[in-house]
């Protein structure tokens, strides 16, 4: 049964634990034993006889095959079992790179008759084996054939999770143990991602023969998976099943593997440790890492013998609500290890309630806004209203400017001025009027909006609450209105995921002309930035349009299954009032980012953009992750993809260009990579995405 439940939103598929298994022709007894003995929730389960050999087996006169390779038939599951209940595990033993061509056929001939099986048992997922070495074009090139004609099956491909960047011998001292004149190196043969050398010493007299060291080098994993998805194209149906052991690389190095379509890790029991009690327990890293797994609906998988032995009893009795008895609990040997599992799980903090109302949201590609050009809906305002952390925000720069603009011996003499310009339905009057009772100014406010739908609110509003003699209603466009008198402060509201992407700027320097020119604007100046990530489901998602159009849309999006590669950078910064006469609202901005050293090689699959707002002196808001306002969701972060992912190699900076283009009519962004390979510039003359004035 599932790992525990955490509230009734719980829904991640990370809640189910599978456990790897030997094959066994009877499939009945290994589901019964696993799921209602152990207490799994699947199996991963080999679905062809090991002893298989395509060459092996004896045909009849006609050509036809007399024995059936299949280890038993479809009918001993029901269909819901085979689809809920199984994971197929292509056999081990195929290399389709192998030198030797008969096992190359046989291999090729099995993966497609075992996947071929799979989805006609209508399995939601199968295994596949980890690359026999570090070329692997030809078992790419296969699975890339099955991948054209699949049904709604995932291909999970084994990459072990190998440590490469902390071992105790740095690369130098590597090359000069190596280089060493005493030392002779003795190749071994590829064995699957590892190349290995034996460094044999003479012996030191003539009855001793010294060997030295034995030392492995392993190709960062990551470079195997990204040359076998590249092979594949980017396959929407090829996932990653990540082969956890029990050495960990760097917390850099770990996080590439967030932004890749990883949907289980395995976890051998190799990889635990031992409490103090006898029981399984995993390393500080490994619980952080595993944590993370769930974090992301990436399910556990239980691999290996036991290699604890306990006395007796489950872990906890905080995951003692998942076994039925204690005698079955006992009899399965991988229990304990699915038992801490548990006991992780349902130790995890609670999603705060903003996590919880963003959940729908994840990696769900949305338009922006286009406020301008349309008129927003009563949903939208509802959803932006909720949002109490930004309104205190802009409550407290108003008080602040309040304060500064009106000194303590005159607030009963003199009354400010304060313009709302895209006054919505009225949250920012009442947050600037809460602010004036709070400061004890007096205030007079025109509450500014073009959308007649929002202006029969705020119509109803006004009258609810009294404001007839402090709010003036003005149903126009900001840009046209021709205003009274001047204001003291202007407010808005106009900021996008990108800060200037709902045309703040081009509206605020419209409106800037009837405020005074001591006058106060909130926000007084905001900066968009942007940051480098591998976004796998983004990059699909995109690319599942089949067209230019939507790779050249910058998208708003609530990133969570995404590498953030390198620390964020400032883009295009815009100050108000700006009463400059030679102003523009063009834009040209090239940053150079550069990865964490231990990091390793990663894929770029778009910018994730963010904005931080100064609203008056230190009162500021905004989503750039380094300074985000805690607990705001007003604003997901924006998403510019690219057209053709950019990998990076350690060391190798990337170099990345943004224009803001201005025309008559609308505004748009371009962007491109120069650097490691340069890539076409995106949107160009804003052809695909655009915001209209």
């Amino acid at each position: 049964m599932p790992l525990g439940e955490r509230g009734g939103w719980d829904k991640s598929e990370s809640r189910y634990c599978g456990v790897e298994t030997d094959f066994d022709n009877d499939m009945p007894h290994l589901l019964s034993y696993n799921l209602s003995t152990g207490g799994f929730d699947f199996v991963v389960a080999t679905l062809m006889d090991p002893a298989y050999r395509p060459s092996l087996v004896e045909r009849d006169a006609s050509g036809g095959s007399n024995v059936l390779p299949f280890a038993a038939s479809d009918l001993v599951l029901s269909p819901s079992q085979w689809s809920s209940h199984v994971v197929g595990q292509i056999s081990s033993w195929i290399d389709l790179d192998s030198e030797d061509e008969t096992i190359r056929m046989d291999s090729e001939i099995t993966l497609k008759q075992e996947i071929a099986w799979a989805m006609h048992l209508s399995l939601q997922a199968c295994l596949l084996p980890s690359p026999k070495g570090t070329f692997c074009a030809n078992y790419a090139r296969c699975v890339n054939q099955i991948l054209q004609g699949l049904n709604n099956m995932q291909l999970w491909l084994r990459i072990p999770l190998v440590k490469t960047d902390d071992d105790s011998m740095d690369s130098n001292q590597l090359v000069s143990l190596i280089t060493s004149p005493d030392a002779q190196i003795l190749p071994l043969k590829n064995v699957s991602y590892i190349s290995s050398w034996i460094l044999v010493f003479p012996p030191r007299s003539h009855h001793e023969y010294h060997i030295g060291l034995q030392l492995t080098y392993f190709i960062d994993s990551w470079e195997l998976w990204n040359s076998f998805r590249l092979l594949c194209e980017h396959h929407g149906q090829l996932s990653i099943a990540l082969n956890v052991l029990s050495s960990l690389p760097s917390a850099n190095s770990l996080g590439r593997w967030f932004g890749e379509p990883v949907r289980a890790a395995i976890i051998n029991t190799d990889s635990f440790l031992t409490n103090a009690r006898g029981h399984p327990c995993l390393s500080r890293r490994h619980q952080k890492l595993i944590t993370g797994f769930f974090n992301h609906s990436i399910q556990i998988v239980i691999s290996g013998q036991s290699v604890h032995s306990l006395p007796g009893g489950s872990l906890d009795s905080a995951a003692n609500h998942t076994v039925n008895n204690v005698d079955n609990a006992q009899r399965h040997p991988l229990r304990p290890y699915l038992d801490y599992v548990a006991y992780m799980y349902q130790r995890m903090d609670p999603l705060p309630e903003q996590e919880r109302f963003e959940l729908g949201y994840r990696d769900f590609l949305q338009s922006p806004l286009q406020p301008l050009m349309d008129n927003l809906e009563a949903q939208t305002y509802e959803t932006f209203e909720k949002d109490a952390v930004k309104y205190i925000q802009y409550q407290r720069a108003i008080s602040k400017a309040l304060q500064d603009r009106i000194p303590d011996e005159e607030v009963t003499s003199l009354t400010t001025v304060l313009m709302v310009v895209g006054a919505g339905r009225g949250p920012l009057v009442r947050a600037a009027l809460q602010a004036a009772e709070e400061t004890g100014r007096k205030l007079k406010v025109y509450a500014v909006e073009k959308n007649p739908n929002a202006v029969v609110t705020l119509h109803s509003l006004v009258r609810i609450e009294g404001w007839e003699n402090e709010v003036n209603i003005v149903s126009c466009d900001m840009r046209f209105w021709d205003a009274p008198e001047k204001a003291d402060i202007l407010v808005s509201e106009l900021l996008g995921s990108f800060g200037d992407n709902e045309l703040s700027p081009e509206c605020l320097d419209g409106a800037q002309r009837f405020l005074k020119e001591d006058g106060i604007s909130i926000p007084s100046s905001y900066t968009s930035f942007i940051q480098p990530v591998t976004a796998s489901k983004l990059h699909n998602d995109v690319k599942s349009h089949k067209d230019l159009v939507h790779f050249e849309t910058a998208y708003v999006v609530k990133v969570h299954s995404v590498a953030r590669l390198a620390p964020s950078q400032p883009v295009f910064t815009f100050t108000h009032p700006n009463f400059s006469t030679e102003k523009s609202n063009q834009r040209y901005k090239k940053l150079r980012f550069e990865l964490p050293s231990d990091t390793g090689s990663a894929i770029v699959h778009g910018f994730a953009g963010y904005f931080d707002a100064t609203l008056y002196k230190d009162v500021h808001l905004g989503i750039e992750p380094s300074t985000a306002t805690p607990n705001m969701f007003s604003w997901f972060a924006i998403y510019f993809p690219l057209r053709t992912p950019v990998c990076i190699q350690p060391g190798s900076p990337l170099e990345v260009h943004f224009w803001r283009c201005c025309g008559s009519t609308k505004v748009w962004y371009e962007w491109c990579v120069l650097s490691p390979s340069p890539s076409p510039i995106h949107n160009s003359n804003g052809r695909s995405y655009w915001v209209g004035l």
